[in-house]
């Protein structure tokens, strides 16, 4: 009878503020404001290349002929509860960095791996041990590289978090607001990779103490608890293509370097999402009559449209800046990361098929390349 009462006032609560709290979202969080992104991006890139840190450096010179690199993010680990996730893709994430770790790739962790909004640090120590485990081996190896998000600020802010990093670590773990990985061209223009979550810009996660413990401690249990969803599908289709717009932006404004994030759990290559890159290509079938080509495309358009319709009136002259992991709790049970090995930049999407990990590469573009485009692109 208790059960019932308690699921009553839930149910009633959640009813009443659903309205007020989707309002509050969306005034004061969900729409990254264009100034307050370009200002927040542009202040961690400079308070990272001016950084004298020498012990754990955020700045990062590496050799892309010889050294490899997995990026991933967004895998919001929670305490394996019908509202995890995680739970369905713990076991391609396994599988992944298994294979990563003996290929001897370095690991960066791009933000929200753990899901602190909805769950406490103790539960998420208690129902996440074998992937910690997993993630340690890169720690042994001195090849691990955490970054924190909007969901996981807790790693930047809580006073006790060096020692629950410890705790699930088994050493102390330096927390990341972004990396630089800088690769020294031979044509004597370095490349710079700008790694970081991508929440910049979000008001109650990229602000200020206060902000952030508000939304970490009060509003994501209380979101949780009533079962508020102010997140609807349109909603993130909006906010997605407004993100993607404001990031690409800020990246093609640079130079010499491309921007690479997390946070909308859509991947996007070379400043190009996957639907966009399909019209592209559909473009290039045309002009050169391989109708085999136009056809295999033209059946695989519409799948893309169900899933993100919004097209970028220039996506075929846009500077290729702008990179994004997709993430690793899609509800399939897949994942997908940014590679960086064999002097290439790769898109992978790592999949489980009749009881094994399979390993796709969705885009791949040589560093050569890649450096070439950004040198010769003109500002948009």
């Amino acid at each position: 009878m208790q059960s019932y009462k308690v699921s009553g006032f839930r149910s009633l609560m959640g009813k009443i503020l659903t309205r007020p709290a989707t309002w509050v979202a969306n005034k004061f969080s969900s729409a990254p404001n264009e100034a307050a992104v370009y200002s927040s991006l542009s202040e961690l890139y400079k308070k990272i290349q001016t950084s004298v840190e020498k012990k754990e450096p955020a700045l990062l010179t590496i050799d892309p002929a010889n050294d490899a690199w997995i990026i991933f993010s967004d895998h919001h680990k929670g305490k394996r509860n019908g509202a995890d996730d995680f739970t369905t893709n713990e076991s391609c994430y396994l599988a992944a960095l298994d294979y990563y770790n003996q290929q001897h790739f370095s690991y960066i962790n791009l933000g929200d791996s753990e899901e602190l909004w909805e769950n406490n640090i103790f539960s998420i120590l208690k129902h996440n041990t074998e992937t910690f485990a997993a993630e340690r081996k890169f720690i042994e190896r001195n090849a691990y590289y955490k970054v924190y998000g909007n969901h996981d600020s807790f790693w930047r802010f809580d006073p006790l978090s060096a020692q629950y990093l410890k705790q699930m670590y088994g050493k102390a773990v330096k927390i990341f607001g972004g990396l630089i990985l800088q690769i020294n061209t031979a044509s004597g223009k370095p490349l710079q990779l700008f790694c970081t979550h991508g929440h910049q810009g979000d008001a109650t996660s990229d602000g200020n103490w206060l902000s952030a413990n508000f939304v970490t401690y009060i509003w994501g249990p209380l979101q949780s608890y009533l079962r508020i969803n102010t997140n609807t599908p349109a909603a993130k289709d909006m906010l997605k293509t407004l993100h993607n717009d404001i990031m690409y932006k800020w990246s093609a404004a640079q130079q010499g370097m491309v921007l690479i994030t997390g946070h909308t759990h859509q991947p996007v290559f070379a400043s190009l999402t996957h639907l966009e890159r399909l019209l592209l290509n559909h473009e290039i079938a045309h002009q050169k009559g391989d109708w085999a080509e136009l056809q295999k495309i033209e059946q695989e358009i519409p799948k893309r449209r169900n899933e993100y319709a919004f097209v970028n009136d220039a996506f075929r002259n846009m500077k290729p800046s702008y990179f994004n992991t997709g993430c690793c709790c899609y509800n399939d049970g897949n994942i997908t990361g940014i590679e960086i090995a064999e002097n290439t930049i790769r898109l992978v999407k790592w999949e489980i098929k009749n009881n094994k990990a399979n390993r796709t590469v969705a885009e791949e573009m040589s560093i050569t390349n890649l450096c070439d485009q950004l040198h010769n692109s003109h500002q948009p």
